[in-house]
């Protein structure tokens, strides 16, 4: 049985800030998104006055399925997940994205929307570029498009590895990988997440989150309390995960090197 969704309804523009447009906290700029901190600097600087900040609230829908993604939002706190919804309003993840990449992929591989949606699962910040001056951008022949194409096969890799594991491997593994992912794009051991919402994520019931949260906390691993959950030993956690949270994040690793710079610079 798929979980359903029970996200809370948004403004379709959630701005990070009123006036200036780049009137932001300190603590959320442009170049914590590991993407736009590959840039070349030049580069980066001609980007800037176009990068908006807008705020992701919890539940806020990036987009819905069929919607036109009209922008891209280079996240730089919060995860975002994409699902997809049944007819029956079943649901099922496939990709979480942090600040190593981006939502609104639609928006520069040609087909301009998906029948997959974005929402946020954990609050956070992004910037946006508009889809238009994002195709001018693949117009010429400089490091954004090859810094998307390869953020786009890393996330080709993890939808993939994602329908295996949930295919082949225990819901207990299959709970390990998604707490791990979510944990590699959040700054502390702690999860704002109810066991419900895991459930849609993974498309159980939530009875069977329960019980493997149980083993989990009986073992020592986690600790979970009123919607929240804590990690408490991540080498335990990592060994009793199933091949495919290493296969995803090691692809993530290869095709998103900390090189870059150089690499684009030269």
């Amino acid at each position: 049985m798929l979980g359903r969704h029970s996200f809370r309804a948004y403004p379709e523009t959630p701005f990070a800030s009123r006036g200036s447009k780049h009137a932001v906290s300190a603590r959320h700029t442009p170049r914590q998104n590991h993407l736009l901190a590959a840039l070349p600097l030049k580069d980066f600087e001609r980007l800037l006055p176009d990068l908006e900040p807008v705020a992701l609230p919890l539940g806020w829908a990036v987009h819905r399925a069929g919607d036109r993604e009209k922008y891209l939002y280079f996240l730089t706190a919060g995860i975002v997940s994409r699902f997809y919804v049944t007819e029956n309003g079943a649901s099922a993840e496939f990709a979480v994205t942090g600040r190593e990449g981006v939502i609104g992929v639609a928006s520069f591989l040609g087909g301009e929307s998906t029948l997959s949606q974005a929402k946020v699962l954990s609050a956070g910040h992004a910037y946006r570029l508009g889809a238009g001056l994002l195709k001018n951008e693949f117009e010429h022949d400089g490091p954004l498009p090859h810094l998307l194409l390869r953020y786009t096969q890393a996330l080709i890799t993890q939808t993939a590895q994602t329908a295996a594991c949930n295919r082949h491997h225990t819901l207990e593994q299959q709970l390990c990988r998604w707490l791990l992912s979510s944990l590699d794009r959040l700054p502390s051991n702690e999860l704002a997440m109810t066991q419900e919402l895991i459930a849609d994520m993974l498309g159980v019931r939530r009875e069977g989150v329960t019980e493997a949260a149980g083993r989990l906390q009986k073992a020592g691993l986690i600790h979970t309390h009123r919607g929240h959950i804590i990690v408490l030993d991540r080498p335990r956690l990592e060994a009793r995960v199933c091949e495919c949270y290493a296969v995803v994040k090691r692809e993530y690793d290869r095709l998103l090197p900390g090189n870059w710079q150089t690499e684009f610079a030269s």
